[in-house]
């Protein structure tokens, strides 16, 4: 799973400084259902599958375009595409919002524009330590085609802070992932990983003002989703720092298979508490 923090250890390093993501390499299907009417704070497990997860898996071998761990397989048949066009409620047009820090918008990657920066940026020696995508431009770019060539559970994203390129996001159906079998997942959790790519932009806060307001254009554009969740390394203190500066709670410790990471959740029903 890509590092999952700020800047955190999901290829980030202080979480306001780098950004936040799982780690490279841990997404698979779960479990899915329907959102929760009341769904809360607790953490509970549900166990039906839900319809648009049966979907995925059809009657043949060749119904589905299947998932790795280490991302998305290549190969995903249309009648697959069209239901994933849905997982993420079209973060494409979800637009620009306003933060404390200027207007960000989460631009989905184009690889032939996007890839040279986010290269440099995953080269970054604090980014690489979390992200394991440094060195030529071709492992970031088979990572970004393992997002794009899938179906559809993750969206890469640049994020773009008034117009300037700074970070990188991957917003994901974490019920859907392969982090599901590590904490009790409900219907529609929506992950966000984060990679502040400018040294100038990092350690001064930015990564937690950020991180809120992703967050919460996840909870108001997916109506069915009341948790946002994240996975840093649980050793990335500056991270887990800033996921709490942004309103994200601390739930549990979870052994992944790159890292132990420090669960952070933000809750629909406490969002205009902390």
């Amino acid at each position: 799973m890509p590092p999952t923090d700020a800047s955190t250890n999901a290829g980030t390093v202080p979480v306001s400084d780098i950004g936040i993501a799982t780690s490279p390499g841990t997404r698979e299907s779960s479990i899915d259902t329907g959102a929760g009417k009341d769904a809360d704070s607790e953490d509970t497990l549900d166990l039906r599958l839900p319809d648009e997860f049966v979907a995925l898996f059809g009657d043949g071998p060749d119904s589905v375009g299947e998932r790795s761990l280490g991302g998305l397989s290549t190969v995903a048949p249309s009648s697959v595409l069209s239901i994933a066009d849905d997982l993420l409620d079209c973060v494409a047009d979800w637009g620009p919002i306003r933060t404390p820090a200027g207007a960000l918008h989460l631009a989905p990657v184009r690889v032939g524009r996007d890839l040279p920066i986010i290269s440099q940026w995953m080269n970054d020696p604090a980014v690489a330590a979390f992200w394991e995508l440094g060195g030529p431009q071709a492992a970031a770019e088979e990572h970004l085609w393992s997002q794009l060539s899938g179906d559809g559970r993750s969206v890469p994203c640049l994020g773009m802070l008034e117009g300037t390129p700074m970070s990188y996001w991957e917003i994901y159906r974490a019920d859907l992932d392969p982090l599901a079998r590590h904490y009790p997942a409900r219907p529609h959790d929506t992950g966000l990983h984060l990679l502040i790519g400018a040294v100038g932009d990092r350690g001064r806060g930015l990564g937690g003002t950020l991180l809120r307001a992703v967050a919460d254009l996840v909870l108001d554009r997916r109506p069915a989703c009341a948790r946002v969740v994240a996975e840093p390394d649980i050793r990335n203190t500056p991270s887990i720092a800033a996921f709490l500066s942004a309103g994200f709670r601390f739930s549990a410790e979870v052994d992944l298979p790159a890292k132990r990471a420090a669960l952070m959740v933000r809750d629909r029903s406490l969002r205009y508490l902390v």
